[in-house]
């Protein structure tokens, strides 16, 4: 997913071929403000005196696969670097008009901790423009764009890209601490006779691997956990989220056919097919959903795999 936000109006050149694009939205967005204006004074009125609009240009993504399918060979600066051209191709923004280029993830990829500064120089930008990563749990490509909305609000910048990608197929799993201790402490050792013997005290349960935790760190919960305690709290029903969630996949389904999912842009990955849709949109019955056994809380859990987001 990947996301331009810019001033509502800016001073562009008038034969961009961009500039009329984000001119014609920023007026649609700001008369829509004005007329919001003049009607009584409340809470959601979006306008403010002497402050400037901030709108969100384009946005697009490439198709959401489940893990382990086509994108399996993959990292996410690949991914990323998809997006941020679907989103240049679409615009025909200059790259050298994007001021700053700020991306969310939370399972980082360790060869490509600042993803949006791989992504950002493998889709072609300057080497002088300046991106980051943000990482807030699931939130974490929303953080992104509320990051790039602060940038332009504080006059740092005028456009920026925001966006947020994560790539399940390939995590890193590391040695037991134990093994990394030794291995670090081995490097370290300059005889052979030091080495020989800090291998001789390596054990089998050394060899144990460390995954990557889905968990929260402080209190160990998963966001299913969280999702499941925050359905008892509000009286959210099993039914209910069957229900919500055999809807949603059925609407999807229904607008990737009526060829309503217009954000999406096709990826040709690398030595395979070129991927044009999601493949995760599986419409089921309230029959075989409720077969289902909760996947956290067991057994009283109402979260199942039938409704919650596919991985």
């Amino acid at each position: 997913m990947t996301s331009m936000l810019t001033h509502a109006i800016r001073n562009l050149p008038a034969s961009s071929a961009w500039a009329a694009r984000v001119f014609v939205r920023s007026l649609s967005c700001s008369s829509q403000l004005q007329a919001a204006a003049v009607q009584p004074k409340s809470k959601k009125t979006l306008a403010k005196s002497g402050v400037k609009n901030i709108v969100v240009v384009e946005g697009v993504r490439i198709p959401f696969l489940q893990s382990g399918t086509s994108y399996a060979d993959l990292m996410p600066h690949d991914l990323a670097r998809a997006a941020l051209q679907g989103l240049l191709n679409r615009t025909s923004v200059p790259r050298d008009v994007v001021d700053y280029i700020v991306y969310g993830t939370v399972i980082q990829e360790v060869k490509t901790s600042n993803v949006a500064r791989e992504a950002a120089l493998g889709a072609g930008f300057s080497d002088k423009t300046p991106a980051h990563t943000v990482t807030m749990a699931c939130i974490s490509s929303n953080q992104a764009m509320t990051t790039g909305v602060g940038l332009i609000a504080a006059g740092q910048c005028d456009v920026v890209v925001a966006g947020g990608v994560e790539l399940m197929s390939d995590v890193p799993i590391r040695h037991s601490r134990k093994m990394r201790k030794t291995m670090l402490t081995l490097n370290r050792a300059k005889t052979l006779g030091q080495k020989l013997s800090l291998i001789s005290k390596i054990r089998p349960d050394y060899f144990a691997p460390e995954l990557p935790a889905v968990a929260e760190f402080s209190t160990s919960e998963t966001m299913g956990h969280s999702a499941d305690r925050l359905a008892a709290a509000f009286a959210v029903s099993r039914l209910e989220q069957d229900e919500y969630a055999l809807r949603s996949h059925t609407l999807a389904k229904k607008a990737q056919e009526g060829g309503l999912l217009l954000d999406v842009v096709p990826f040709k990955v690398p030595g395979r097919e070129t991927v044009t849709k999601d493949n995760g949109i599986r419409p089921s019955s309230m029959e075989q959903m409720g077969k289902l056994k909760p996947a956290f809380v067991k057994p009283f859990g109402t979260v199942t795999a039938a409704n919650s987001s596919f991985l």
